[in-house]
């Protein structure tokens, strides 16, 4: 009952082209009063790119026509209809493809549509329209501009081919431009269609796996204005400076009108190729808005001779107003239309039209395959195909333009993805122009899909400098990204590593921590390696303590040869002067053992330092046990009837020196044979430098040599201890007493400093002890007999040795 819907220019043929465009853009609905039927949707505002669509495909047609090697012997008809970019339209165009323009009788039908395959429409929720409705019918539909991934699904299209490649390879390349230049914080605005949902929803997990924090994700749709003034105010308090608009051009119109009435610019917009190429959006007050926009839009046709077509040919032979008065004009030949009849400017510029192109030649090599035409017998013009055959055949189409293109589809009967990367530049002029910065090619490897010419990039606002579009700022070497809490993972603190760790890169998600023997710089960008602590000559701690060795062993020497020039005296002859020559040699290897203990610890000085202080500090308290025995012997010996001299006399004294110094050295051999000392690089005890030490290797070897030197010095000052009330004049049993209490006093006091000092202190305390305990020794013994030698000669006589005065209690 409805009016047959016609199309705008049309030809007959042996095969005949359906061409579904949105010529107009505009479209007005009269009021429906359901009382008459309801009048046509009254279309106007032309869209010119629109239009060359359906030029472009008459010229291919016509191109194919006047072939003798492609159909030689076929005609191409078409039937070209306008849909107004409106459903209703595409609707009643694509039932107009499959039905006829006449009326006809139940026992008519044929069963065979009007048209062997469709080209259109250049919007995706239009094609999804059509694709739903041819589908059923098995007619091949190939869209030229329709992207929307969501026509990819074979099992519910599989009858849709397209001569572009999928948004899901141009919103893949959004992500990627996008993190080609640093942009981790962007906005995104998108058509509330299906083109723009399913086109944001693969960008926005593209952009997720690329770690670009999308900051608002909004829609519109055209006929929704209240939405975009939503859309308006998110922008305005976005601090994003990077917006990517996946909209549709007339979609993109009525965001640039918003922005540029709300005074909103300097945002760096990326589109796709619904409108980054629109020559009706280049205008110089849009420019203010979008000046140095990027986008990915499809090559130039370049289109051969179709330049001169638009103008002449066209009007003469598809659409014949010459010899029409204003009357007779048909739609065609609107005056709207006809405003372009001289026009051909824009046609260097066209880019989707060589899709159109592409479509018609793939269905014509689908046809001649059909009809198994040849060059020299042409085709058979007796075989009868219908149009799912042809469908299967696009499947297998594969041809060269004469622009050297590759043509086929892939299993999803879409092309390859190639797009151009293209930049709202001025030219010289001052018109608009999209300068071609580079190109993307899903067919490459995937570090060779983006390539770019960045320094021919004209960025928003005119600029030479690439924008920013953060959350947070980077940060820098030696410090970690911390997120914010509720915030995207794009927005973080800086947080600086901690000590022993590093970051060598800019947005660095963690500090790893340096190697054991490394410790991170002052930036902790680097690790470097630690400072080796050990106690060194040069050290002002190390040259004190080797000046008191040093001043210990001149002190002995100076004793000693005191003794040597002094021996027949009375005060060096008494308490056996051997075990007094001794004595003061075994002070002397303690002065110079402490020296072992400075210096970087090897092996042998391990061993050597602690094996040597052990048997000379035995040697020297068995010299001071034998001599504490002589003046308790000695005293008994004084005693009527007594002969305990003849048991101790100094072959016996020598004896038990050699004896108690020989379990030392067995001692020390076994610590040596089962487990010895060993450098070792202590790295726990500070985190920024290692300290070189001694490690005792067997704890019980150790403490058994401290613990014998212990025992001795506790027998030799209880001994002493018993003969401190003997005459005065008569032994030195008193200063052996003062000295064991020192010597007893420093080691005691030395177990806890030598387990709580720190580095090369715990050394510095062992050559302390040492030290004090050999001074302690040697100032008690032989400092009184050095005073009377050099002082006091008058009291080195034998009569004042055996004087009977009392000696002083302690």
């Amino acid at each position: 009952m409805g009016s047959p819907e016609f199309p705008l220019l049309s030809k007959e043929g042996d095969v005949i082209i359906g061409g579904v465009f949105s010529i107009h853009t505009k479209f007005s609905q009269p009021p429906v009063t359901f009382t008459h039927k309801p009048q046509s949707v009254v279309c106007s505002s032309v869209n010119l790119r629109a239009f060359r669509f359906a030029q472009t495909l008459i010229f291919a047609i016509d191109e194919i026509n006047r072939s003798h090697n492609l159909l030689p012997n076929v005609s191409i008809g078409y039937r070209i209809y306008d849909t107004c970019a409106t459903i209703l339209k595409s609707v009643s165009a694509a039932m107009a493809m499959i039905n006829g323009d006449e009326d006809a009788g139940e026992n008519n039908c044929t069963g065979k549509s009007l048209v062997h395959a469709v080209i259109g429409e250049s919007e995706s929720s239009l094609s999804i329209v059509l694709a739903r409705i041819t589908g059923p019918f098995k007619i091949p539909l190939i869209s030229h501009w329709a992207t929307c991934e969501c026509l990819s699904n074979r099992r519910e299209f599989p009858y849709f081919f397209r001569t572009i490649g999928s948004d899901y390879y141009q919103s893949r390349a959004l992500a990627h431009l996008v993190k080609y230049f640093g942009w981790s914080w962007v906005g995104a605005v998108r058509t509330d269609s299906d083109y723009g949902n399913s086109g944001m929803a693969i960008f926005l997990k593209a952009a997720q796996e690329e770690g670009i924090c999308v900051e608002y994700s909004e829609k519109f749709h055209r006929t929704e204005p209240e939405k975009l003034l939503k859309v308006m105010n998110v922008i305005k308090r976005g601090t994003a400076k990077v917006i990517v608009a996946f909209l549709t051009g007339l979609e993109m119109i009525q965001l640039i009108e918003q922005l540029s009435l709300q005074n909103i610019t300097g945002l760096q917009i990326i589109g796709v190729d619904g409108w980054v190429t629109a020559k009706t959006l280049a205008t110089p007050a849009s420019y203010r808005v979008l000046g140095g926009s990027l986008g990915f839009s499809g090559g130039k046709a370049n289109l051969s001779g179709f330049a001169d077509y638009v103008v002449k040919e066209f009007w003469e032979s598809a659409v014949d107003c010459a010899q029409m008065n204003v009357t007779e004009i048909q739609s065609s030949c609107s005056k709207d239309l006809m405003d372009f009849r001289h026009y051909n400017k824009d046609v260097p510029e066209l880019r989707y039209s060589g899709n159109v192109y592409k479509a018609v030649y793939a269905i014509a090599h689908s046809v001649h395959s059909l009809l198994k035409c040849t060059q020299q017998h042409g085709c058979d013009q007796d075989l009868l195909f219908d149009s799912w055959q042809v469908a299967e055949s696009l499947k297998r189409v594969n041809f060269m333009t004469k622009n050297e293109e590759h043509v086929w589809f892939d299993n999803s009967g879409a092309t390859p993805a190639r797009y151009e990367v293209v930049n709202w530049q001025l030219g010289p002029d001052g018109n608009v122009q999209f300068q071609a910065v580079g190109n993307y090619d899903a067919s490459l490897p995937a570090e060779q899909h983006l390539t770019l010419r960045p320094d021919t990039i004209v960025w928003a606002g005119g600029t030479s400098q690439v924008p920013v579009s953060v959350c947070s700022e980077s940060c820098a070497p030696g410090t970690r990204k911390a997120p914010q809490k509720g915030r995207p993972v794009c927005c973080y603190d800086c947080i600086p590593c901690a000590e022993g760790e590093v970051s060598n890169t800019t947005d660095s998600n963690n500090c790893e921590p340096c190697p054991e023997d490394y410790w991170s710089n002052a930036a902790k960008d680097k690790c470097v390696l630690k400072m080796v602590e050990f106690l060194v000559f040069t050290d002002a701690l190390g040259m004190v303590l080797v000046l008191c060795s040093l001043f210990g062993v001149a002190l002995t020497i100076f004793s000693g040869f005191l003794f040597m020039m002094c021996k027949d005296t009375p005060i060096v002859k008494a308490n056996n002067s051997e075990l007094s020559f001794l004595l003061l040699l075994s002070l002397k290897l303690c002065f110079l053992c402490s020296l072992t203990f400075i210096g970087q610890p090897s092996e042998w000085s391990c061993k050597l330092r602690h094996t040597a202080f052990g048997i000379t500090f035995v040697l020297c308290i068995s010299c001071v046990l034998g001599k504490t025995l002589v003046v308790l012997m000695a005293f008994r010996a004084t005693l009527p009837g007594s002969n305990v001299m003849k048991w101790f006399g100094p072959t016996q004294q020598r004896l038990s020196v050699l004896i108690l110094t020989l379990i030392q050295v067995i001692i020390c051999v076994l610590w040596l044979t089962i487990s010895p000392p060993f450098p070792y690089k202590n790295v726990y005890l500070y985190k920024e430098k290692i300290i070189l030490e001694c490690n005792v290797g067997s704890a019980v070897g150790f403490w058994a040599v401290l613990g014998y030197i212990g025992l001795l010095a506790v027998l030799c000052f209880v001994l002493a201890f018993l003969a401190r009330k003997l005459p005065d004049n008569f032994n030195e049993a008193k200063f052996i007493t003062f000295s064991m209490l020192i010597f007893c006093a420093v080691w005691i006091t030395f177990i806890p400093a030598y387990v709580s000092s720190p580095g090369k202190f715990t050394v510095a305390v062992e050559i302390f002890a040492i030290l004090a305990s050999s001074f302690g020794l040697l100032f008690c013994i032989f400092a009184p007999k050095c005073y009377i030698i050099i002082f006091k000669p008058e009291l080195n006589t034998k009569k004042h040795l055996m004087g009977k005065m009392p000696s002083k209690s302690l």
